[in-house]
């Protein structure tokens, strides 16, 4: 399937726009309520998460300070991983299977990438 790697700019481009889109709207229930069902107290740490997935999601999907905003918003993700899911006193340890933490490890990592490569195709600011 090597014909596949000339198309690896495009399909790149289109996880991070995925990706950018999938995480705002993430952080569009969080902060604006849509299709929500609760939503957290202004200047609460689920809040201000919300604002960073909300902004950050944005920022890759159009691909703008892409690398910056994919740091933080991985970075995020990983806080969100040990705070909430990995729960030690139950025993439920590392294993995001049962702890509910596979989005949370996925997003850490594609956005880590794409930190890492930055916007590419497709972007506003074609530094990434």
């Amino acid at each position: 399937m090597k014909w596949l790697g000339k198309y690896w700019d495009y399909a790149y481009a289109l996880l991070r726009i995925v990706a950018g889109f999938m995480f705002a709207f993430h952080g569009a229930q969080k902060v604006l309520g849509l299709f929500a069902t609760m939503q957290p107290s202004v200047g609460s740490q689920l809040w201000i998460g919300g604002v960073i997935e909300l902004v950050g999601g944005l920022l890759i999907l159009i691909g703008l300070q892409t690398r910056l905003a994919a740091f933080i918003c991985s970075g995020e993700m990983a806080v969100a991983y040990f705070q909430f899911h990995w729960k030690f006193q139950t025993g439920q340890m590392l294993f995001p299977a049962i702890n509910k933490g596979e989005l949370a490890v996925l997003y850490c990592f594609v956005f880590l990438m794409i930190a890492c490569r930055g916007g590419v195709k497709w972007c506003v600011d074609k530094k990434g």
